[in-house]
């Protein structure tokens, strides 16, 4: 059974973020901004400017008590020291951003919005640096740990892009909707009725695994090797679109929410491993494909070689966001949804 926390909020939540000091934030529509501590009491609340839904919350990794916040088309800076009203403000983007990420240093800001953008901000000069794009609404954008010049976005073009900060294109670009017809031709009709739209990303600790969620309700695993990715996993997380993607931190454990109610725990070192012992020319293995300048690459799906969660929990409710926290010494997972309500889980050890 989840706890709620309740009272911080009267619309849905819609993004969630925990600092490094077990500070807990959540945005929500209409400029709602509220602080908890570990155990579900309110820390603090703002109501920030122009009551444009609060989209993404990151703190700094450098830094537990900067909080980078969008709502609408502007970035706020805050000090949850002094609530009174943002340190500062950035207004780079033309459209609503979807999504901020900073990088482990605090010195390079990226936020993706609807236009397509990826407005990137060196913190020090606050200026925007670069200026990346996709075709459609960019989702999900994360800068790899480990790697502050680098990072992955995705969006509604189907796109997943690796970018380094000193060139103004991708270094590698994958469409997913390439790679299902591929894999499933002559069967790939039902991929256009439910296409992998992109709608999230997280990056695990070591900087070379990511995860991606997409529309068609399938979890995809990506291995980064030098100026490129490939496609090492893939797995039917899903009923209904993966709306949310979550390594957990130092651990090769990633979590999915979905518009099917659900959040899942998946061991993708594990899965991996069992991938690779898998027979590699088994006649009922379809292939799947990485592709750029026409290489094709082999990968997994879950379909024979069944990948499943190692924990479910039956949430009940469309995900808009997750986050992992560790309370009085054991993991829980927040999850924020159409409620005005943070729901916690307890996640057995493992």
């Amino acid at each position: 059974m989840a706890v709620k926390w309740i009272g911080g909020h009267s619309s849905s939540i819609l993004c969630l973020n925990v600092n490094s000091e077990g500070l807990v934030a959540s945005g929500a529509e209409r400029g709602e901004l509220t602080f908890w501590d570990g155990g579900g009491t309110l820390a603090g609340q703002l109501q920030l400017p122009e009551a444009d839904d609060v989209t993404s919350v990151v703190f700094s990794p450098c830094c537990p008590t900067r909080l980078y916040t969008s709502h609408g088309e502007t970035i706020s800076l805050l000090d949850v020291r002094s609530l009174k009203e943002p340190v500062e403000h950035f207004h780079v983007n033309e459209e609503e951003i979807n999504c901020l990420s900073v990088n482990e240093t605090d010195s390079f800001l990226a936020a993706a919005d609807d236009s397509g953008a990826i407005k990137v901000i060196d913190l020090g000069n606050k200026k925007v640096t670069r200026s990346l794009r996709h075709s459609n609404i960019c989702s999900s954008v994360a800068f790899r740990p480990q790697r502050p010049q680098s990072l992955v976005s995705c969006g509604l073009d189907m796109q997943v892009m690796l970018w380094n900060l000193q060139k103004a294109r991708p270094l590698w670009t994958t469409n997913l909707q390439e790679c299902e017809v591929q894999e499933n031709s002559p069967q790939s009709a039902g991929q256009f009725f439910n296409p992998p739209l992109a709608h999230s990303l997280s990056v695990a600790s070591c900087g070379n695994l990511f995860g991606c969620g997409a529309q068609d309700g399938k979890v995809r695993i990506f291995r980064v090797t030098g100026v490129k990715f490939e496609r090492e996993l893939e797995f039917q997380g899903h009923s209904l679109g993966v709306s949310q993607v979550l390594f957990m931190p130092g651990a090769y454990w990633l979590l999915s929410g979905g518009n099917d109610g659900k959040v899942l725990l998946w061991d993708v070192n594990s899965d991996i491993g069992k991938q690779l012992k898998s027979p590699a020319k088994s006649p009922q293995r379809r292939k799947a494909s990485t592709r750029k300048d026409g290489k094709l690459n082999k990968v997994a799906s879950n379909e024979h070689t069944r990948v499943l969660p190692k924990v479910t929990i039956e949430h009940g409710e469309k995900v808009n966001w997750i986050a992992c926290a560790e309370i009085k010494g054991s993991k829980r997972v927040l999850v924020a949804d159409q409620s005005s309500s943070v729901s916690v889980y307890p996640l057995a050890e493992h």
